[in-house]
């Protein structure tokens, strides 16, 4: 197929009149003009918006834990809560939940996600008949909505530092370093199966694993994929940099850094409380910082250095995690107002080579996302998937919308959502702000959440 586009933003920066060729879900052409047959975007086009870091179940669980606990409510406490909703889930319950909230991402500009993905087994925490079960739900709503998959099983086996026994609420995680790695191997068969997905692991943290499990679980995963993407929390909380030094006589990520070969392929989930050598330290393994900022706010985690890192050359992504939002312009919103809150100051998150805030933000984290999920995606250029969002001009013209201040006015200054029509790996999979599916989710979601809270 063929498209043509008045404004486009290139991974070389803006551009009019463009048309790209699209063959296989791959640009193929980017040629001046509008060539015959092609379609006409129905307004600006910018590259798709890679989500990093997803829980999908937590979908159904948003607003179930906002009721507080006199002044005591923690992350611990959210944690608890959280634990006691997913006793409830089916596999068929998965399914509809990650259905649903793709969908959304789609229509709000993700065109990918990584799907940190820890709920293994039954209700019960025994395994289902088939080991990937519940995986094969996370394929199939990915397949469903038509959003791009990046799945990375968990890893999870202690309660906490110094192989404590998991708790009844983590039942559902635990595995095994032997069963872990043989449920590896079979996602990396079922993505083989289904176009536009890869695999990769997740470790879930360091309270969580201990070195030999990490060591063993990463040595299995790059058997199969030198390439695969590793994601892992890290120095999230507080009370999780107390309680690794306490056993480990060092810092989360400075641990991490010491014992873990990092390089571009991992990814550090929040790294909320670094110091300035584990950040320096970040940047020299080329890892990148996948950065939740309205979840770390739900949650009262902290604020990540964002300033300090972008200005010392670090990579980060952007995750909507919790999904308390589901939305990347407030991600990166949130993003730049939490330096400005924490600073004083105003436009921080610009770069000598890019004075826009916006186009800084969008373009750094579409091209992390891309990154963190080792995908051919977070950019438009020849050879790039063709994974881009066609955003509305009549919003637009209500705001500042010359290229130098189009990307500042979606992200602060718009108040609906600006994308129009959503194209994955060469396939429109929203159009006129519309899924073909969406009514049908909506519905079995909305049902799915009374029966849970009944």
């Amino acid at each position: 197929m063929k498209l043509f586009a008045k404004k486009i933003l290139l991974a070389d920066g803006w551009a009019s009149e463009k048309t790209l060729t699209i063959e296989q879900g791959i640009i193929t052409d980017i040629s001046d003009g509008c060539l015959k047959g092609a379609e006409h975007a129905k307004g600006v086009v910018i590259p798709g918006m890679v989500n990093c870091h997803s829980h999908a179940f937590q979908r159904a669980f948003a607003g179930f834990s906002e009721q507080g606990s006199e002044g005591q409510d923690s992350f611990w406490t959210w944690r608890n809560i959280m634990y006691k909703f997913l006793g409830q889930l089916t596999s068929q319950d998965a399914q509809v939940i990650a259905s649903q909230l793709y969908i959304e991402m789609l229509k709000m500009g993700y065109t990918r996600v990584a799907e940190f993905h820890y709920l293994h087994h039954d209700i019960n925490g025994e395994n289902y008949e088939s080991l990937p079960a519940m995986a094969q739900a996370i394929f199939a709503a990915a397949k469903q909505s038509g959003i791009g998959l990046t799945l990375l099983p968990v890893l999870y086996r202690f309660s906490g530092f110094d192989t404590q026994a998991p708790n009844t609420g983590q039942k559902r995680f635990i595995n095994s370093v032997a069963q872990f790695n043989d449920l590896v191997s079979e996602c990396f068969e079922l993505a083989s199966l289904q176009p536009n997905t890869n695999v990769g692991i997740a470790p879930h943290s360091l309270r969580a694993v201990d070195e030999a499990s990490l060591l063993a679980a990463v040595k299995h995963v790059r058997a199969l994929d030198d390439k695969a993407p590793i994601h892992i929390h890290i120095a999230e909380q507080q009370k999780e940099v107390q309680d690794c030094l306490a056993h480990y006589d060092r810092r989360p990520v400075q641990w991490l850094l010491e014992h873990a070969d990092l390089d571009k392929h991992w990814c550090l989930i929040h790294a909320t409380h670094i110091d300035e050598q584990e950040r320096q330290g970040i940047i020299a393994s080329q890892a990148i910082a996948g950065i939740c900022p309205t979840t770390e706010a739900n949650l009262g985690d902290g604020i990540f250095p964002t300033d300090e890192f972008l200005a010392e050359g670090g990579t980060f992504a952007i995750g909507s995690d919790s999904h308390i939002s589901v939305n990347p312009i407030e991600e990166l919103r949130w993003l730049e107002y939490a330096q400005r809150l924490s600073k004083q100051q105003r436009a921080l998150l610009a770069s000598s080579e890019q004075k826009s805030v916006g186009a800084n933000l969008w373009q750094k984290a579409a091209v992390g996302g891309a990154q963190s999920t080792n995908s051919n995606t977070g950019a438009l250029a020849v050879g790039k998937q063709a994974d881009f969002l066609v955003l509305d001009d009549s919003q637009l013209r209500l705001y500042a919308h010359d290229d130098k201040h189009l990307l500042d006015s979606v992200i602060f200054a718009s108040r609906e959502n600006p994308v129009l029509d959503v194209m994955v790996n060469g396939y429109w999979v929203i159009r006129d702000q519309k899924h073909a599916l969406e009514q049908d989710s909506a519905n079995n979601f909305a049902e799915l959440l009374t029966k849970l809270s009944a």
